[in-house]
């Protein structure tokens, strides 16, 4: 009798350990999971590059993230299944048929408090510290448990499949761009990150997004230089321009010859009519085609990344944009392309120096019809649409499906357009408020 009491106590007391021990792994793979999925690969990196082993370690095996939920809700779940089970034979052992809804009750309350809640606060609270910790230990049971997870993994893109789920293993990597925005708008929203720094690295994000043709100066507003001219009136026109680049063409515009940097022309015409023999009717036999330089052309549907990325590599800042048929569309410059990051760029030589934005006492703005949608709404955080246009104009013309006459009011995305001057076909200005 006395020896069947000890075994019962021995095995009372083992049982006991043993639960409480799986119930201490249970918490392990609780925090480990919420660690590792929670942690930030960014500040992971930067410890990797400190010489942190564990931090290295947490990001190659972040890099399957299937792959490691996976081995660690296998490991989490056996060990609280065999918990569950040792401590329903134990309290059924000792309070008979009852023991098994007094077992549910006190493991349900063992497992969310001290292998849930506990581990996943924590694990919340420090997640880089925790996720470099239980990374190399981790590392071993993914590699442990690889093959059945690999059964159960194909068994779940299966079913998926079967719903018309695709798994796309790129995700995470394409998802990095919104995971900055995301951090760019809620830091700002708390006040934490300013509005231009927001603005000037989610503008650099979108680089290789947009195209040219989004933001480059379109042909009715471009100067051009006719080779035809006399050379004082050539020389006159370079003089009075506030650009140092402007195209050269001869016959019509569309005939494009070559682009005049105001330097070369001013040293030719300097070389002319200085020194020991020169002669000032020389002036009269220059030629504009003799300095100007080939023309550069891009088509309209280069990305603006690609496009700074040439703008540096063959060391100029000027591009002619033509479209599919070699139609001149526009002109764009390295200065276009770095205000999309910046903001707008003005120095004492610009007609327009002022921002084509301004605000009303009402809460409107005065916009002109040419500001394209994108600054506009980096200017006052509104989330006008810009898939089907690019300037305010442009939408005002897709939305009224016509070009509206001065006066006339529109109201669509929750704005009040009113249409403030026109010139010829073109919307030149408007008033725009919230509604």
């Amino acid at each position: 009798m006395e020896t069947t009491a000890s075994a019962l106590d021995s095995a009372f007391w083992i049982t006991i350990g043993s639960i409480l021990l799986l119930l201490v792994l249970s918490a392990f793979f609780s925090g480990s999971e919420t660690a590792l999925t929670a942690a930030s690969r960014g500040k992971l990196r930067a410890q990797a590059d400190k010489g942190s082993k564990g931090a290295e370690a947490a990001l190659k095996i972040t890099e399957d993230n299937e792959r490691l939920i996976g081995s660690v809700l296998l490991g989490n779940n056996l060990v609280n299944i065999m918990a569950a089970s040792l401590a329903t034979s134990l309290f059924t052992r000792l309070f008979g048929d009852s023991g098994v809804a007094l077992a549910t009750l006190v493991m349900t309350l063992l497992v969310l408090i001290f292998a849930e809640v506990l581990p996943k606060t924590y694990a919340i609270i420090y997640s880089e510290s925790a996720a470099a910790t239980v990374a190399p230990v981790i590392r071993i049971i993914v590699r442990v448990l690889a093959p059945v997870v690999g059964a159960v993994r194909l068994l779940v893109r299966g079913v998926l499949r079967l719903f018309g789920v695709q798994v796309d293993p790129d995700s995470q990597i394409l998802a990095v761009r919104e995971e900055i925005a995301g951090a760019l708008q809620l830091g700002h929203s708390e006040g934490v990150v300013e509005k231009e720094d927001r603005d000037r690295i989610l503008g650099a994000l979108d680089l290789g997004d947009r195209t040219v043709e989004e933001i480059m100066l379109h042909r009715s507003g471009i100067e051009m230089i006719d080779a035809d001219k006399e050379a004082g009136e050539i020389l006159q026109q370079c003089l009075e321009s506030p650009h140092t680049r402007l195209p050269v063409f001869r016959g019509e515009v569309e005939n494009i010859i070559g682009v005049v940097h105001a330097k070369d022309l001013l040293r030719a015409m300097y070389a002319m009519v200085s020194g020991a023999e020169a002669d000032a009717s020389a002036l009269g036999r220059f030629r504009i085609t003799d300095v100007a330089m080939p023309p550069y052309f891009v088509p309209e549907t280069t990305t603006l990344d690609e496009q700074m990325r040439q703008f540096l590599k063959l060391r100029t800042h000027f591009a002619l944009v033509v479209d599919e048929y070699g139609s001149l569309q526009g002109l764009i410059t390295l200065e276009d392309i770095l205000e999309e990051i910046v903001g707008e760029i003005t120095d004492e030589f610009d007609p327009d120096a002022d921002h084509p934005l301004k605000a009303g006492g009402d809460g409107s703005y005065i916009v002109e019809g040419g500001m394209t949608i994108r600054d506009l709404n980096r200017a006052t955080d509104w989330t006008l649409p810009d898939e089907e246009a690019n300037t305010v104009a442009g939408l005002v013309i897709h939305e009224a499906q016509a070009i509206p006459i001065i006066g006339q009011v529109f109201s669509f995305h929750g704005f009040r357009f009113e249409v403030l001057d026109r010139d010829g076909n073109r919307v030149t200005k408007l008033r725009i408020r919230p509604l």
